[in-house]
Formats: C-alpha cells, structure tokens, sequence
C-alpha cells in the first residue's frame, strides 16, 4: 500500500495572554524592531481580532493581528515562524482575513509593509494587494534611521458578487 502525504493540519484560534510568549517568540526571531509584549497586550486589551496559526501537537507558526473600522479591515501584523515559511501559511491566514473582512461588512482591508520587505510585498501583490500610497518614516530602521512603509489595499468583494 502506497501512503499518500497529507499537507500538515493547521487552524487558527484567538489567541489569548498566555500565548504571547510563544507569540513573541515568533516576532523576535521574525523582524528586527519586534512589537513589544505591551504592543500584543495592548491589542488583545483593544479587542482586536488576534488569531494565531497552530500546526500539529498544538505548535504555534504564525499570528496575525487586525482591527475593525469603518467599513474595513486593517491588517496590523501577520507573521510566520522562519523555519515555516514558504509552506503557504501566510497565504490560508490571508485567506481566512479576507473571509473575515467580508463576514464583517469590511470593503476593504489595508496593511503597510516595509520598502524593503520585497518578499511580502510580493506575496501581498500576487494575492491582489494595490500599492494605494506611501508613509514617510513610517518604521524604525538601523542607525536610528526611518524606513517609508508601502500601504496597500485589498477590494474585497460581496458575497452575492461572487456568486454572479
């Protein structure tokens, strides 16, 4: 009998305070200007919509984090455990935002993403992002420098759209 292999499980589920070691974890081994466990409490304080992506024997590989406005979804982080990268989880996380932008009535969601993060932001082009703008010294940079932040924007269609 041949065995057939199966795409590792994985599910995302509201993180809570006792995640944010493992949280922090990921964001420090990830980026060089970490947020802080004081920015993931603030946020979960906020009632922000916080989800972390779990893999087998309940492994914590990735989060994300949003915030609901008027009409749209900002997408305030999103991160992947180096070492699980490149296996398409930012892809199902970014999936399951969009479904959440539409199940909230959001038109539109938003992120910024680092100039020099050319791999997200090609990541956030092939899924449909649009470059809508650019901020100015947006985030912290070597040498106590400012880095510009790309913004960019994700139309996210009506359900009763889709189905024409």
């Amino acid at each position: 009998m041949n065995a057939v292999v199966q795409p590792a499980s994985r599910m995302l589920l509201p993180l809570r305070e006792e995640d944010l070691d493992g949280v922090l974890e990921i964001e420090q081994a990830t980026y060089d200007f970490p947020w802080t466990r004081g920015n993931f409490l603030d946020s979960l304080r906020a009632g922000y919509e916080m989800q972390g992506l779990v893999a087998a024997e309940s492994r914590l590989i990735g989060y994300f984090i949003a915030m609901q406005g008027v009409d749209e979804l900002h997408l305030l982080n999103i991160s992947v455990a180096p070492a699980e990268q490149r296996q398409g989880h930012a892809r199902y996380m970014l999936d399951e935002l969009r479904a959440l932008a539409r199940a909230c009535g959001a038109a539109q969601l938003w992120l910024e993403v680092r100039v020099s993060n050319e791999r997200a932001r090609a990541l956030y082009e092939r899924y449909g992002f649009r470059n809508t703008g650019l901020r100015r010294g947006y985030y912290p940079a070597l040498g106590r420098k400012r880095e510009d932040a790309v913004v960019m924007s994700l139309q996210i269609p009506e359900a009763a759209h889709e189905l024409g």
